[in-house]
């Protein structure tokens, strides 16, 4: 009887999560869709047996490397720059970051550049002559999508007036302000949310027709990119159904966190999808059945790879 009131008791410890292994997730700055995103997975996470924590950083360019020294456990990030940071390509200068690997598979970020409701900009093409957020020292990523939404329209980042920002939200702060016509931000994300309100209402501007020859101009700049259409009313800004620039976004890891702390964590999203999206709605599209999608050039992480294979994904 006492052996058995002692597994009873331990088994109501290990499901408390007294035992549970700490892990933390890093994300982008409080506003951004990666740390409304990262929050989701660390409650599913939590949800599902982990103590996991977020950790916020001005971008990926900072908290990549610190996933590949083994500094933290997980990051947030979309697919296109964490195979930038695997092969050195691109902004990083040819500094590598080999340790990375894929853990999961999110649903797509959806892009646009924002402006006001009320102003006469109706597609990307108004937006030459005009001052538009540029620069974005803090977050490299940004850039080579800007160049992406402008090629769609045969424009170039000289087409407008840069106006220098370090980060989207810092970039979103000075639309609100007045500085610029416009800002670039994912669907979904609270900043933009903020703006709408801040402005009395936005508009966000698509890729028009999205065409064939618009994609292949966007992937000039952004390989993994491709078109999405969002419903009229279905995000802040969509006032018609609209065609945007989507691409895959990913959960990553360091090739030497342990198997079973991986694979923990993709059980837990795949059996916590409904909390992600109770957390963030965005992530309602998440779908477990897609986590293992295609890495591009990365690799999936062992621990990751074990349970797909448990599941028939």
């Amino acid at each position: 009887m006492n052996k058995l009131i002692l597994g009873a008791a331990l088994a109501a410890g290990l499901a408390s999560g007294a035992h549970a292994q700490a892990v933390g997730i890093a994300t982008s700055n409080p506003g951004s869709l990666f740390h409304n995103i990262g929050t989701a997975v660390a409650n599913a996470a939590n949800e599902g047996g982990l103590n996991a924590t977020i950790q916020p950083a001005t971008s990926p360019n900072q908290f990549i490397p610190f996933v590949n020294a083994g500094g933290i456990e997980f990051g947030v990030a979309n697919l296109q720059e964490v195979n930038y940071a695997i092969t050195g390509e691109a902004w990083w200068d040819g500094v590598q970051n080999p340790n990375l690997r894929i853990v999961a598979h999110l649903q797509p970020l959806v892009e646009a550049i924002f402006v006001r409701a009320d102003s006469d900009i109706m597609t990307v093409a108004d937006l030459a002559g005009l001052p538009m957020t540029d620069g974005y020292t803090a977050q490299n990523t940004i850039l080579p999508q800007l160049d992406a939404f402008y090629a769609t329209a045969g424009m170039t980042r000289d087409d407008v007036e840069g106006v220098n920002v370090a980060s989207v939200v810092a970039g979103a702060d000075a639309f609100m302000a007045g500085d610029t016509v416009g800002f670039i931000f994912a669907h979904g994300a609270g900043k933009v949310r903020e703006a709408d309100a801040a402005v009395g209402g936005l508009r966000a501007l698509g890729v028009g027709e999205g065409t064939d020859e618009q994609l292949a101009a966007a992937r000039e700049h952004w390989p993994t990119a491709f078109f999405t259409v969002l419903p009229a009313g279905s995000m802040p800004g969509v006032l018609e159904d609209t065609t945007y620039i989507a691409f895959p976004q990913v959960i990553f890891t360091h090739a030497d966190v342990p198997d079973d702390v991986v694979y923990e964590m993709v059980r837990a999203m795949h059996d916590n999808a409904a909390v992600m999206g109770e957390t963030f709605p965005p992530m309602r599209a998440f779908r477990p059945e897609d986590m293992h999608g295609d890495p591009g050039i990365a690799e999936f992480h062992p621990g990751a790879l074990r349970y797909y294979e448990e599941m028939g994904l």
